[in-house]
């Protein structure tokens, strides 16, 4: 790896482990990245997911204050999260590589989409809020758990934009403050990408040069997402995200 591609890395690594903690999506980011130096998809995706733990841990603990008193629920949707990174990660490897080359322009396609419909889906939640108010099931229900369930699988196949998908499911089934919910988000990322990375050590191939340049940017981004991200422009992150992903897509269709 050249000085130049490291340093790209390494600033992708930054700005996935903020834009991780503050919203989701941190993948569309680094993914295109590593594509970009020339690693192989499933090489690229397995690093990415080892270099984001500590960008995940890093975060989580930024929010650990908004934690306080999530204790039972956290244990039900970390179950979830855990069979479902398990359930996604084995699709990784048990799929022809060829599945990949085709499901992933297609998940990242829809990463983008839930990116730029954030906003709509955060009016979506508050009118749910004051449409139900005190009446929410306090911790969403059946409906939640397979919802989290399933975008675990997600997670734990390839997971771009995967805290978008946590935030909407708990804003609109939790009647919780959302900087809560946001803490929890990052709780079950963590777990996702453990448990995803902890299968693929004895199955899959990494680049450790781009695992420790990533590892390092995120964790650094992971703390800054939980503090002065948060005064971060949003439409600013997700017009980067956006373009970003797009350009990812274009480029793993044309290879």
């Amino acid at each position: 790896m050249e000085l130049w591609e490291a340093l790209a890395v390494l600033a992708a690594g930054i700005a996935a482990g903020t834009i991780n903690t503050v919203v989701g999506s941190g993948t569309l980011i680094t993914f295109p990245v590593l594509l970009a130096i020339g690693l192989p998809p499933i090489t690229a995706n397995v690093s990415n997911s080892l270099g984001l733990v500590f960008g995940n841990i890093s975060g989580a603990y930024g929010y650990r204050r908004e934690l306080r008193g999530q204790r039972r629920r956290l244990l039900r949707f970390g179950t979830m999260a855990l069979i479902g990174s398990l359930t996604g990660a084995a699709l990784l490897i048990l799929l022809p590589p060829e599945a990949f080359d085709t499901i992933v322009p297609v998940l990242i396609g829809l990463g983008v989409v839930l990116v730029a419909l954030q906003p709509r889906l955060a009016r979506a939640v508050r009118r749910h809020r004051e449409h139900h108010g005190t009446d929410t099931h306090p911790d969403g229900g059946p409906l939640l758990l397979v919802g989290l369930l399933l975008t675990s699988v997600y997670g734990g196949y390839f997971g771009a934009a995967m805290g978008v998908l946590y935030l909407a499911l708990m804003g609109m089934l939790l009647h919780d403050d959302l900087q809560r919910i946001n803490a929890a988000k990052n709780l079950l990322a963590v777990v996702v990408n453990s448990v995803a990375v902890l299968f693929f050590l004895f199955v899959a191939d990494f680049d450790w040069t781009a695992v420790l340049l990533i590892a390092v940017g995120s964790t650094l981004g992971g703390l800054l997402g939980a503090t002065v991200g948060r005064r971060l422009p949003p439409t600013v992150l997700r017009i980067v995200i956006i373009v970003v992903g797009l350009a990812a897509i274009v480029r793993l269709l044309l290879t």
